[in-house]
């Protein structure tokens, strides 16, 4: 590969003196959807994703004999069943949309930062893959990476993979450009008015619920303890967001009161302590509480996916409506809606330095 950097003439301090404006890349990344909703494809896919040791923390030989020998042979099938009910026509819900919120971002750093700055994006597990478009980046010139991983809250499992992977591929590098990651936005302001914007909305269109769920993906309780500051980023957030619900004008709009809010954590897998209250056996006790309509969202999710298009907005409406529920709402993920895109581009404002002068 030709270097942008081995044709221009240098001074003392390796300043590249050659015209060409310097190149900062965006990188977005978000966790993967599979090539398809066969078992086949959900085969390679879980393969790839179970076999990351932040998402797996128990012994290596027997996770493996557990991961090729039971789960490879009996899960996909099932998976992709739930993938096949959300997939739409232009492919699956998470890579559409953060297709939609690249452009959207781009299209808005184009107007602040001008030609000086591109914007990308890549799945930790499936494609397009981190490598793939940290090569591209590299055949164009980049001279600076902001990596901006979709995960509001940080996790081990999520953010911290993702760095995995991008040390993976920079260490083949012989030139390593200047780099951001940047690791978490679960108290950015922008990100919270978002969220309070889809509640507001919702309550307007739907009526105040009994109560208001804030669902979290969940986590082994150990890797809590053993530091992962995931749970605690996700208090934070629900502390927020709950402030901004509860005081000024949308608590007019609202007129939730504090307990009428609660955090609870969804997706448990296998037999361990995950992080609780779990969603599923709160909505299930929520009607013997009198709690009969319930709306819920997952701030931890910045594209809808499986997670909640099939589990929250179906798995879990069942649980509800068979405990005694009554009225039952998902509310959708930020996706592409433009005060999401104003919140993702504040948080790489500080990373992308000032706008250009217009």
């Amino acid at each position: 590969m030709k270097s942008r950097f081995s044709a221009g003439k240098k001074n003392n301090d390796n300043t590249d003196l050659d015209n060409k404006s310097s190149l900062t890349a965006v990188l977005l990344t978000n966790l993967g959807s599979p090539d398809e909703p066969s078992t086949s494809a959900l085969r390679r896919y879980l393969r790839e994703f179970l076999s990351d040791r932040r998402v797996v923390e128990i012994p290596r030989l027997l996770w493996l004999l557990i991961l090729h020998g039971i789960i490879l042979r009996i899960r996909p099938a099932k998976s992709a069943k739930l993938y096949q009910s959300i997939w739409q026509d232009d492919g699956a819900p998470l890579l559409t949309t953060t297709a939609a919120q690249k452009e959207k971002l781009a299209i808005k750093i184009k107007v602040q930062y001008g030609d000086n700055v591109i914007v990308d994006y890549a799945m930790r597990y499936g494609k397009p893959s981190i490598a793939s478009v940290l090569q591209k980046f590299q055949q164009q010139g980049v001279d600076k990476i902001v990596v901006l991983p979709l995960y509001p809250q940080y996790a081990g499992p999520t953010t911290g993979s993702t760095f995995d992977a991008l040390s993976k591929e920079l260490q083949q590098w012989r030139y390593v450009p200047t780099i951001y990651f940047l690791n978490t936005y679960h108290q950015n302001p922008l990100y919270i008015k978002a969220l309070a914007n889809t509640i507001v909305e919702h309550v307007k269109a739907h009526g105040k619920p009994d109560t208001l769920v804030l669902s979290y993906h969940g986590m082994p309780e150990l890797f809590r303890q053993w530091g992962d500051p995931y749970y605690d980023f996700c208090l934070q957030t629900s502390q927020l967001l709950k402030q901004q619900l509860l005081t000024g004008d949308i608590a007019a709009q609202c007129c939730f009161k504090e307990d009428e809010i609660i955090s609870t954590f969804q997706s448990r897998f296998g037999k361990a302590q995950w992080l609780q209250p779990y969603t599923d056996e709160t909505l299930a006790s929520l009607p013997k509480q009198g709690n009969k309509h319930i709306a819920i969202i997952s701030p931890a999710f910045s594209s809808d996916c499986l997670e909640t298009l099939e589990e929250l907005e179906h798995e879990n409406r069942e649980i509800f409506m068979a405990a005694g529920g009554e009225h039952y709402h998902y509310i959708a993920a930020l996706n592409d809606r433009d005060d999401h895109i104003d919140a993702l581009f504040d948080v790489l404002v500080p990373a992308l330095g000032s706008p250009k002068l217009n």
